[in-house]
């Protein structure tokens, strides 16, 4: 799965959002200022290419549908991050959170709740 650039995560999250949809849509999504329809329209066409997005003609206009589930994308995007900056340890990013204070007691308490749960 090839990343995305910023502008590419930023549209993608609206095709996640609405389903098949087309650029018109993503636009009525996006708060003002708005991009150019062109800027839009050019940014899906490289999600296209990139195999995030599968076009289907209608006459003149384009619906476009998403290829790759948000989970998925999510789910590599995260390992990436833990593999490079955090020596592949989930622990050690946690740590961080902790240390950075992003994370508070109350934080924690209830990831360990969940886990207890998932057993």
């Amino acid at each position: 799965m090839e990343r995305l650039t910023a502008q590419e995560e930023e549209i993608m999250l609206y095709i996640w959002k609405l389903g098949p949809c087309f650029i018109r849509d993503i636009l009525n999504e996006m708060q003002e200022p708005r991009p150019p329809y062109t800027s839009v329209a050019s940014v899906v066409r490289n999600l296209e290419r990139k195999k995030y997005v599968s076009p289907k003609k209608y006459g003149t206009i384009t619906e476009f549908s998403p290829l790759i589930k948000e989970a998925d994308y999510k789910r590599t995007f995260m390992s990436n991050v833990v593999r490079d900056y955090f020596t592949g340890s989930y622990k050690e990013m946690v740590t961080f959170f902790v240390k950075d204070r992003k994370l508070s007691k109350s934080d924690l308490q209830d990831l360990m709740n969940l886990i207890e749960n998932e057993e």
